[in-house]
C-alpha cells in the first residue's frame, strides 16, 4: 500500500504554459523526493503594455510518502 501527499505551487515562464509547468515540476524536484504526478489546476498570465509578458500555472504535484 502506498500513501501520497499533494503540494500546490505556481510556475511561471515568458514562453508558454508548458514551460511554466516544466519549471514548476523541476523546481519541486530539487527538494521533494519521489514525485509521481502533476495536475494543472489554473492557467493565467500577466499582460504588459498590451502583450502577454508571462504565463503562469498553478500545479498540484503528488509524491509518495516514504515509510
Amino acid at each position: 500500500m502506498s500513501i501520497y501527499k499533494k503540494i500546490e505551487i505556481v510556475g511561471t515562464s515568458p514562453v508558454s504554459f508548458a514551460d511554466a509547468t516544466k519549471a514548476a515540476v523541476a523546481e519541486a524536484a530539487k527538494t521533494v523526493k519521489q514525485l509521481s504526478w502533476f495536475e494543472v489546476t489554473e492557467q493565467r498570465g500577466r499582460i504588459e503594455k498590451g502583450t502577454v509578458a508571462e504565463f503562469q500555472v498553478t500545479v498540484k504535484i503528488g509524491f509518495k510518502l516514504e515509510k
